[in-house]
């Protein structure tokens, strides 16, 4: 019993520890008020076995920055959303790590964790005003890239961008900026394809000027990505926007970049990104 408690307690310290860690280096997005009157609450952390540190609870929006050396930035940057079906934040997994890869290939990296659970306007809200603000800190492009609900996230922001889903602070030079995606990536999205019979959900309007995007999804992630990739390939086809999609029989869901699938989308989105504007 007293190993037991001994365990439990080194974990809670650790936990505390990265805690602190993480609030040092990321910034809320909301300079006062956040919209919508979202109750304050503290932020909490919980280890998971498949998804490492996650999030919970969180009320108060906020970008963690990953920077490339000056030498090796390429001057644009991706925000990165974690998933957790709207109700938490993977957020080592699907988002600490996928910074730091891209902080490998010259990108500046921001981690954005939106409002959860169950706050699907305040996450529009969040990631409209985290590309304002990223672009404000002068990104030559600025992209995202998002992870089952994260991905649907990423996916509202392409086609909605055009839509303001909060009010703009006219003193407020950060919400003078576009909102638009430069690009789109979506890691076995989930829930684009919540109209009748599958079709695309109804709050996404895709159009000639909707971002480029790449997609990848497999076939028996039957859930989510499975008739996700299929739905906003065939909506964006209709609409001649760039997509480039990889659609697998295997790989499941929620692997990150650990394994498995999450070994093969990484090089292939790497040669997409490559390929932008040539």
């Amino acid at each position: 019993m007293k190993r037991l408690f001994l365990i439990v307690s080194f974990s809670y310290c650790l936990i505390l520890s990265l805690s602190a860690q993480y609030l040092n280096k990321a910034v809320e997005i909301w300079p006062k008020e956040v919209p919508g009157g979202t109750e304050k609450k503290d932020l909490v952390w919980q280890e998971r076995p498949n998804d490492g540190r996650c999030f919970y609870n969180v009320s108060s929006p906020t970008l963690e920055a990953f920077v490339p050396e000056a030498s090796k930035s390429n001057g644009k940057a991706v925000i990165v959303c974690p998933g957790g079906g709207y109700g938490m934040l993977a957020y080592e997994k699907e988002g600490q790590e996928v910074a730091q890869w891209l902080v490998g290939q010259g990108y500046n990296a921001y981690v954005l964790a939106y409002r959860v659970p169950n706050n699907r306007l305040g996450a529009l809200q969040d990631i409209q005003r985290a590309i304002r603000l990223v672009r404000s800190k002068g990104a030559t492009q600025v992209g995202v890239i998002g992870f089952s609900a994260g991905a649907s996230l990423s996916c509202r922001a392409c086609t909605r961008w055009n839509e303001p889903a909060y009010e703009a602070n006219i003193k407020d030079k950060v919400d003078t900026l576009s909102c638009r995606p430069d690009f789109g990536i979506l890691i076995y999205p989930a829930y684009l394809d919540e109209g009748e019979n599958h079709t695309l959900t109804p709050e996404l309007t895709v159009t000639k000027e909707t971002p480029p995007m790449f997609v990848f999804g497999t076939e028996d992630d039957v859930r989510y990505s499975g008739p996700s990739t299929v739905t906003i390939l065939d909506a964006m086809q209709r609409a001649n926007a760039p997509i480039e999609v990889h659609y697998l029989t295997r790989g499941g869901h929620g692997y990150g970049m650990r394994s498995g699938a999450g070994l093969i989308w990484p090089p292939l989105a790497e040669q997409w990104l490559k390929g932008l504007g040539k």
